[in-house]
């Protein structure tokens, strides 16, 4: 079965990249975000804060593949990288000291072995 193109060039583009990096360095974790982003966009994850809260320890990195939300406050130091962020959620988690919003992108370009990410949906 051939493959749909996602009419957002920019999704097209990163799903093409995770599949690159996963086949190069032979990591699962970034063929499994390729596949589950590759799925049609009201398929995405939609993560609250509230849920990140709860799944993480201190200093995780947490990967969405989808959007994260503002519902809940986040309390420990963690990096979330996400397709994207609400405005009130990004706030929030830019406003806590520790905490981190990253782009999938840049979690793949500083963390290419993808260790120690866990996968929130």
């Amino acid at each position: 079965m051939r493959r749909r193109k996602k009419t957002n060039p920019k999704i097209d583009l990163l799903i093409d990249d995770l599949k690159r990096v996963s086949r190069e360095r032979s990591v699962p974790l970034w063929r499994d975000i390729a596949k589950r982003l590759e799925k049609p966009r009201r398929h995405y994850a939609t993560v609250n804060l509230s849920k990140i809260n709860r799944y993480s320890v201190a200093n995780d990195t947490i990967i969405v593949p989808g959007k994260v939300l503002s519902a809940g406050e986040i309390e420990k130091p963690v990096t979330i990288a996400a397709l994207g962020f609400s405005k009130k959620a990004y706030e929030k988690i830019s406003s806590r000291g520790k905490c981190k919003c990253v782009g999938i992108e840049e979690l793949m370009e500083t963390n290419p072995k993808g260790s120690g990410v866990k996968i929130i949906v």
